[in-house]
């Protein structure tokens, strides 16, 4: 009787200690709300290739727009468009202290899955330290390059919870 008694116990206590997650999309950071884009990339006119951000941010998820301009090829020729190109992505992210957490996959165009195809398939998954922040700027230095991101606010956007 006391090893049913005690299975009860801890059958309820686990069952108590569960929540469901909820069904709507989190906030995301407010002053991230709406479309951040890079105007120029610091020294382009002598890099070899470079690439200009745009960024969407929607409660807690992100679409992002790069798009590359080359002066070598590295790529297969079809794919090359005579130096430049874009990649897209969509995902989520998380701010957390003065750090941006990207967690997002490539895709097409149209932020579908891409599978393949010419550039980058599979995870994309920038971090990048947040160096300066205000109204309209957002300044943002890649773990990964060593060339700051300088956004400018385009739009302001609100978040609106959408269902899951």
């Amino acid at each position: 009787m006391q090893i049913k008694c005690l299975l009860f116990l801890i059958v309820c206590s686990a069952l108590a200690s569960c929540k469901f997650n909820p069904n709507y999309q989190g906030r995301g950071a407010d002053y991230l709300q709406g479309i951040w884009e890079e105007e120029s990339v610091p020294y382009q006119d002598s890099l070899i290739q470079y690439t200009r951000h745009s960024f969407r941010f929607s409660c807690d998820s992100v679409y992002i727009q790069m798009e590359t301009k080359a002066k070598a090829n590295y790529n297969p020729d079809s794919c090359f468009n005579k130096g430049t190109w874009k990649e897209y992505a969509k995902g989520n992210y998380v701010f957390k202290n003065d750090t941006l957490y990207i967690l997002s996959t490539f895709t097409k165009a149209d932020y579908k899955q891409k599978l393949s195809g010419c550039y980058r398939i599979g995870q994309y998954l920038p971090t990048f330290v947040v160096k300066e922040r205000d109204e309209n700027k957002l300044e943002l230095q890649g773990l990964q390059q060593h060339i700051p991101l300088t956004l400018k606010l385009k739009e302001r956007t609100t978040c609106i919870p959408k269902p899951l």
